[in-house]
């Protein structure tokens, strides 16, 4: 592949260049180049669908597609879900535009790396965006206790958390997000996007879409191409409480869905088993990457439930560097996540694909890394480096880790390659006490981002690897052992808290409390749907298309595609 092909990447902002363009650079025949950048189940559809398809091309591109209301009405007979409480759009960015304009009154937080959308829609359109920096020292966990104090402290109005989260592909069990959904009851809005929720194996049902319907607030935004593998068809879905739906679907133009989404969501009936199919395989993919990647000296693979995995390389590589020798010498894209907030060019983000595609990537970042040492992007060991990722967290342990992060990967003993263990605080932990909304005076204006406290520099000591194995449920919080207690040195003080200190709560206070009094100015009214209603009664219960054959395979949508 040519290197000018590179130069496409200078001009990409926050995204990385489209497929056909990197095929319209490179001047070569053919296919393109192996892709672990596009998020896409590369299983599904299965090759008949895409026969199917294309001998229906014709008609497919030639007609008008059906409204919007009836591609929505199958697709919710297909997952059970009232029709009032969806709205489908172009692709999860039309709906994030959309909620944007119609539900973001004038603060947004989201912890950060994430999707770059919701970051930068919002701040398009002149919102303010409080981020809240995830921890690379802490394998980039969300801390949602943490997260909530956050957002009372400043005042914030929306919040959004991405489970599992682009790029790191962190997880938050349902019981931890239900109890953080309520404890915003009084924000104007609590989106949590489950893109790549298809995905995850830690629980059996891990969607909220139901509780979502049952709260005035809370938005829960859906991908179907990622899950389909079919990026390039742009359709998504959201559910809400019928109020909030409806204002976004009142919104949207009649003829929001094309003639390929239409045909795909009506073929979807009939291929439920396949569909479950493919995503018990990418998951056994994603633990058999994770292990061929942990073997390589000072990467850093961290714990992922979506069907990517966010990687750290060794100190002193590049990722600028590492993505373009791998596209100029090896025909394979990679994600670099310099250009996305809160993380930098230290990072590759990189998709689960089939075993022949892992030996491959595996073999390329083989040669780039550590191929002739005149031509690695590893320095070799006598060779000091004053590389910096502008990151702290991520330098803080680097020159006695060699890039290894928290586990020296090349000190340890020989045995079965795995996935490096992150730890799990703010995963399935309850929250505290409701901290009272500051005074707006306290609000009004910018307020720096919390700077994490740099931990005691030390030597990590080396570590067995753990088997890659899938998540059999929510993982408890571990506690550690008491440190003993120094008795001839003075205890040294405790370094500042980085974020405001929650205010006790009286001793039979709920672990959140909503506030009581009239509905504050721009929050939705308060009500949503009964549980009746969300069951099927009071005329909002979901009626499979008349004439049409049950569905076959297709189980509840708060676990699509859980079985097989």
């Amino acid at each position: 592949m040519s290197g000018n092909v590179t130069s496409l990447f200078r001009g990409t902002a926050a995204h990385s260049p489209s497929m056909a363009a990197l095929t319209r650079e490179s001047g070569e025949a053919g296919a393109g180049p192996v892709d672990f950048c596009i998020p896409c189940n590369p299983y599904f559809p299965t090759p008949a669908m895409f026969e199917e398809m294309a001998g229906r091309l014709r008609d497919i591109i030639t007609y008008y597609p059906s409204g919007a209301d009836t591609i929505t009405a199958e697709l919710c007979g297909l997952l059970e879900l009232p029709p009032q409480c969806v709205a489908m759009g172009n692709g999860s960015t039309e709906l994030i535009t959309w909620i944007d304009h119609l539900l973001v009154r004038d603060s947004l937080a989201v912890p950060v790396p994430t999707f770059g959308r919701w970051t930068d829609q919002p701040m398009e359109t002149g919102k303010r965006v409080d981020m809240f920096p995830l921890q690379e020292s802490a394998g980039f966990a969300l801390d949602l206790a943490r997260y909530a104090e956050f957002v009372r402290a400043r005042g914030t109005r929306t919040v959004v958390i991405c489970n599992p989260n682009n790029p790191d592909g962190g997880y938050l069990h349902k019981q931890a997000l239900v109890q953080f959904m309520d404890a915003m009851a009084d924000r104007d809005l609590v989106v949590i996007d489950e893109s790549f929720l298809e995905f995850a194996d830690a629980e059996a049902e891990p969607s909220v879409v139901r509780e979502a319907m049952l709260r005035p607030n809370v938005v829960v935004l859906r991908s179907l191409g990622k899950n389909f593998g079919l990026h390039g068809i742009r359709f998504g879905y959201l559910v809400a409480n019928p109020a909030l739906a409806g204002r976004v679907r009142a919104m949207l133009p009649k003829w929001n869905l094309n003639s390929f989404a239409e045909h795909v969501v009506f073929m979807l009936r009939d291929h439920g088993p396949e569909y479950a199919q493919s995503l018990h395989q990418v998951r056994r993919d994603r633990l058999e990457m994770a292990g061929r990647l942990s073997a390589l000296p000072g990467l850093t693979v961290y714990p992922s439930q979506g069907n990517f995995l966010f990687v750290r390389l060794p100190v002193g590589a590049e990722g600028t560097v590492v993505r373009d020798r791998m596209l100029t010498e090896h025909r394979i894209l990679v994600r670099e996540c310099g250009n996305k907030i809160g993380s930098s060019s230290r990072f590759l983000r990189l998709v689960v694909r089939p075993q022949v595609d892992v030996h491959r990537l595996v073999s390329g970042l083989e040669q780039v890394l550590y191929g002739s040492r005149r031509g690695a992007a590893v320095p070799g060991p006598a060779t000091g480096t004053g590389y910096s990722s502008g990151t702290a967290a991520v330098d803080r342990l680097v020159s006695e880790t060699n890039g290894a992060g928290m586990r020296a990967l090349a000190a340890q003993p020989a045995g079965p390659p795995g996935l490096a263990a992150a730890p799990a605080a703010g995963t399935g932990m309850p929250l505290p006490a409701a901290v009272p909304v500051a005074p707006a005076a306290a609000t009004v204006g910018p307020m720096p981002m919390p700077v994490p406290v740099p931990a005691p520099q030390q030597v990590p000591q080396p570590a067995p690897v753990p088997q890659p194995a899938p998540y059999p449920g929510p993982v408890p919080v571990p506690h550690p052992a008491p440190a003993p207690r120094p008795t001839p040195d003075p205890v040294p003080p405790p370094a500042p808290a980085p974020y405001p200190a929650p205010a006790p709560a009286p001793a039979a206070a709920a672990p959140y409390s909503v506030p009581a009094g009239p509905t504050p100015p721009g929050v939705p009214a308060r009500g949503g749907l009964t549980a009746a209603q969300v069951r099927g009664t009071d005329g909002l219960e979901s009626v499979p298309a008349e004439g049409r054959p049950a569905s076959r395979g297709w189980p509840d949508p708060a676990g699509m595609g859980r079985t097989g």
